[in-house]
């Protein structure tokens, strides 16, 4: 092993056995001991990685494609079929937060038996309780049954237990929503006060702002396949083209099997519903969003009732954000705002109505109207 990696993983490929109608008792085993259907569900495929010491790394992946997997046979939870993981240096791994706590316990015992079973002797425990209850922020519920905490209470706990290991390998699968705002940012920086003390770190997460802003580096596992290795923002974008394209893929799939309804989403910014506009201006300028995954949808701008033909797209960064993984596949940044301009001459004054609409092959998938009035000069 490189004396320079923390973790080596090497041509290894981990396999589960899946057993369908399994006999659960001695009759059934001995009636149908040859008649039960076996399937070998392959996780990962021949990964070869390295982390090196002092390394912050992410494993990123939809849901199945082996993270957690991978993360688990790092902790040697479980074993792989072929190839080998090596790790240098002492672990310690935040996947199942609160295993080994009891409920009829006080908290502060529970820190000796949750610290207890990452290794830390009685001595050691002693010499950085303190520091554990004061990071939790339990205070006084400290020495009370952790049946009585709530859930956020005991998660807090657990968390700051596993975080105080001195440990010079950190693992942590998907748990750092623990507790509310304020603390999620304690955990937040506790972290980066491990990554920039030298601590080595691999975490498993969806959070791909949180990846850029603590990782050094990204690793894309697909479909059990190492993918990518990099630059988080590189990987990231990368890893998230691909899930525009399956889900992009999948969508097409039910709307060819008759299974998928189109749907969409439209909005004006401005004019602001009941506003005035003074009628000494020369144009209205009416711009939006709209997003659909029918990509023969029409949008159509109507002031009263005539429509318009001049509409402008331009990008929408923000709406993208929002609507990336709802709409992924169908949805462009650069194209998602709109814009238009209307001539005030050919209006009234009074009340007059904007109505944008995204226009399906049957139907509208969305609609969006506001109200607004022209008012003469004082």
């Amino acid at each position: 092993m490189n004396k320079n990696n923390a973790i080596e993983v090497r041509n290894m490929s981990k396999k589960f056995k899946i057993e369908y109608d399994k006999a659960t008792t001695l009759k059934e085993r001995l009636i149908f001991w040859n008649k039960h259907d076996v399937e070998y569900h392959e996780v990962l495929k021949n990964i070869n990685l390295n982390i090196k010491k002092g390394e912050t790394v992410a494993l990123i992946g939809v849901n199945g494609s082996g993270k957690s997997t991978l993360l688990k046979l790092m902790t040697r939870i479980i074993f792989p079929n072929e190839g080998t993981i090596e790790v240098d240096g002492k672990l310690t791994s935040l996947l199942e937060l609160g295993a080994g706590f009891h409920p009829d316990f006080t908290g502060r015992e529970n820190i000796y038996f949750n610290a207890a079973i990452f290794g830390l002797s009685r001595k050691e425990i002693d010499n950085r309780i303190q520091e554990i209850i004061d990071f939790s922020e339990l205070g006084e519920f400290i020495d009370n049954p952790i049946r009585t905490y709530s859930s956020g209470m005991y998660m807090r706990l657990a968390f700051s237990v596993a975080i105080n290991v001195d440990a010079e390998i950190l693992l942590i699968d998907e748990i750092l929503a623990v507790g509310d705002q304020h603390f999620q940012e304690k955990c937040y920086a506790k972290l980066k006060e491990l990554r920039d003390s030298g601590k080595t770190i691999v975490i498993v997460t969806h959070s791909l702002g949180v990846v850029k802003d603590l990782c050094h580096r990204a690793v894309w596992i697909y479909k059990g396949e190492f993918r990518l290795d990099g630059d988080p923002s590189y990987v990231i974008g990368e890893y998230l083209n691909q899930v525009a394209l399956d889900h992009k893929k999948e969508v097409k799939k039910q709307i060819d099997e008759g299974k998928h309804e189109h749907k969409g989403a439209i909005y004006i910014d401005s004019p602001k519903d009941f506003s005035k506009i003074n009628s000494s201006q020369k144009q209205l300028r009416i711009q939006g969003w709209e997003v659909s995954d029918d990509e023969n949808a029409k949008l159509v701008i109507m002031v009263d009732d005539e429509e318009l033909d001049s509409i402008r797209r331009h990008p929408r960064a923000d709406v993208y954000d929002i609507y990336f993984e709802q709409y992924a596949g169908f949805i462009d940044k650069n194209t998602t705002g709109w814009i238009c301009d209307y001539p005030l001459a050919k209006l009234s004054e009074g009340k007059h109505n904007i109505t944008a609409k995204c226009v399906g092959k049957d139907r509208v998938l969305a609609e969006k109207q506001i109200e607004f009035s022209i008012v003469g000069e004082e």
